[in-house]
């Protein structure tokens, strides 16, 4: 999924949602995200969702 797809959906739900992701065992809620720039030839840029620690 691209940032482009990810937020055509997410601009579809309520503003308030929690974004929730999976976690091996159950669902956490996202904290933070990273960005990491395309790291050459092929390789796209990357955005990643980590989630909170606090549950």
């Amino acid at each position: 999924m691209t940032v482009a797809q990810l937020l055509d959906r997410l601009q579809r739900l309520p503003r308030d949602a929690v974004v929730l992701m999976e976690s091996g065992h159950g669902l956490s809620r996202v904290s933070t995200l990273g960005f990491v720039a395309d790291q050459g030839l092929g390789a796209p840029a990357e955005v990643i969702l980590s989630p909170s620690m606090d549950e």
